[in-house]
Parts: structure tokens; C-alpha cells; sequence
């Protein structure tokens, strides 16, 4: 397979208009979900434009009025389709945006319900900004209001390169420092949320699995707020095995995600190539494997399928 033989059919072949430099990549992908005639709509929160997807059938609310689900557990599967300047940002995050846009062509090719997929704008916040700047704080906070407090989110980031799925555990390691009156529920509903991931990544025959702490996403903003979300995202074999042995001989480096210093020369090091890359004009998409794309919708499908 050609590098780019994967762009020729959708919903990828928007994908490399969606990564151009001076992108917009709002209009873009709007264009992309009406071409593919997905049921949206955008929700303006705090200056943030949301995009959410809804199966066919479900009436797309307008900011402030009723939602889909609202009042039970619907599936809520996210990424966020903003970037860092100065970055193709063809791994993070685009690449799971059309991923879950693949996805949502499925569902409704299968008639699947129950579930919600939301793209999110501001994932990515600039130094000296606070959490509660992030997209997902926000976003959050309205899911509460709409009844959607119990929606099940999985969070997919940096989902291009590689075929080991990596199930962050940072939001337990954060809750370890936590002071959250809730914090009990919190740690149950992410607990459920892995539970029912390495499900699903058993029904589907998935062995390269691992538990292990990432780099922030929009788990943690939706953490702040007090709601669970599990970050799906994935590595190389090879970056895999090597940031598990670093994990096993240094049981502090998810304290360095935590602090901050994880950024730090000294220790920045010691990442993953493929998160090294992740920022900056280095991520681009001959990084990517398209050979296992497939693997990431099929999990995005199970995760809604599979009860």
C-alpha cells in the first residue's frame, strides 16, 4: 500500500486539505461531515466550537435546548480536532478525527444507536493556561446541565501510528492526588469505563494491550470537572516495549506527566518517539500507519456494539 492510497475513499480523502498549513480546519471538517451526511450540529461553549455527530433519527439539539440521550448513558466517543501552530498535527489529533468520522459511517451502516461522537476545539492549551481553559472543562460542565453526566466518554488521542492501543491510566494517577468530594464515584466510573475497554478489546481478539500513563488530553479537563473519560491512544511495538520497561525501572515518571516536568530536557528524553514528535512541524503523516486505521474503528465500533 501506498502511503497515500489510504486518502483515496472517505471520509480520508479530506484528510490532507484538513492538515494544509493555514487550514481551516473547522470549515473543512464541517464540509467533510455534510459530504458524508452525518447528522450534526455545532455547539458554541465559551468561545469553543464543538462539533457533535448523533445517529440518524435523533433530533440535533441547538445550544440550550434538549439532547439525545439526555437522562441516560449513551457512548460519547471524542477527539479534538484543533492543533498546536506551527504543527501539521497530522497524528495529533487529526488522524482520530477521521477515524471516529469513519466510525460514525458505520453506525449508521449498521443502525447502531446510543451513542454521541463529539469533536472538540481546544484540547490544546498554550503555557500559563489553566485546565479550566480547556475545551473539555467546559464542555464538561454543559454535558451535567444537558443529563448527560453519565455518558460513558472515551477519549481517542494520537491514534495514527503503531498497533499497541495504549489505555491511559492518568486520570488514576491524578485522582491518587485528588481532593475532589466525588472522588469515589470518579474512580468507579473509570474504572467501569477501562473494564469495558479491555472487553471489547477482548471480544474483538486484541492482545496488544497495555495500562499505562500518557500525556495529557481531554480526559483531564473533563476530570476537572468531575466527569470520567478513558484516553484510547496508540504507540509502535517497538516504543511500546521500551516505554514499559522505562515504566517498570522508573515508577515515578508518571509523576513527571503530572508535575509538568515530563517536558523538561532532562526527562523528555526518556518519551516515546512517536509523542516526541507530537507539537511541533515533526508530525507529519509519513509518520502515520495507515495499515492499522482499521484496527482504531473496529474498537471505536466494539466499544458502542459490544454491552
Amino acid at each position: 500500500m501506498k502511503n497515500t492510497d489510504w486518502t483515496n475513499n472517505p471520509p480520508y480523502n479530506f484528510f490532507f486539505d484538513f492538515i494544509s498549513d493555514n487550514a481551516d480546519r473547522y470549515a473543512i471538517l464541517l464540509k467533510c461531515i455534510d459530504t458524508l451526511k452525518l447528522n450534526s450540529t455545532v455547539i458554541p461553549i465559551e468561545g469553543n466550537r464543538h462539533i457533535f455527530i448523533f445517529p440518524q433519527g435523533q433530533k440535533s439539539p441547538h445550544a440550550g435546548g434538549a439532547f439525545p440521550f439526555s437522562g441516560g448513558s449513551p457512548f460519547l466517543l471524542s477527539a479534538h480536532y484543533d492543533r498546536v501552530e506551527g504543527s501539521p498535527g497530522a497524528n495529533d489529533n487529526s488522524i482520530a478525527v477521521f477515524q471516529l468520522l469513519n466510525a460514525a459511517m458505520i453506525f449508521g451502516q449498521k443502525r447502531i444507536g446510543n451513542w454521541m461522537i463529539v469533536f472538540t476545539d481546544k484540547e490544546e492549551i498554550a503555557a500559563g493556561e489553566s485546565l479550566e481553559e480547556q475545551g473539555s472543562y467546559s464542555l464538561a460542565e454543559k454535558l451535567r446541565l444537558w443529563g448527560l453526566e453519565r455518558s460513558r466518554i472515551y477519549n481517542f488521542d494520537v491514534c495514527g501510528a503503531g498497533n499497541v492501543f495504549i489505555f491511559s491510566t492518568i486520570t488514576e494517577d491524578i485522582l491518587k492526588h485528588s481532593e475532589l468530594a466525588s472522588i469515589s464515584k470518579v474512580r468507579s466510573s473509570v474504572k467501569s469505563l477501562r473494564d469495558h475497554a479491555l472487553a471489547t478489546a477482548d471480544k474483538l481478539r486484541m492482545d496488544k494491550i497495555m495500562l499505562a500513563p500518557t500525556p495529557f488530553s481531554d480526559d483531564v479537563g473533563f476530570l476537572r470537572a468531575g466527569l470520567a473519560a478513558q484516553t484510547v491512544t496508540l504507540l509502535p511495538a517497538d516504543e511500546a516495549e521500551k516505554y514499559s520497561s522505562l515504566l517498570r525501572t522508573r515508577p515515578d515518571f508518571v509523576d513527571l506527566f503530572i508535575s509538568g516536568k515530563v517536558k523538561e530536557q532532562q526527562e523528555s528524553h526518556n518519551l516515546p518517539e512517536t509523542w516526541k514528535s507530537l507539537n511541533n512541524a515533526s508530525d507529519v503523516p509519513s509518520r502515520l500507519t495507515p495499515q492499522f486505521f482499521e484496527l482504531v474503528v473496529k474498537f471505536a465500533v466494539g466499544l458502542v456494539n459490544y454491552k
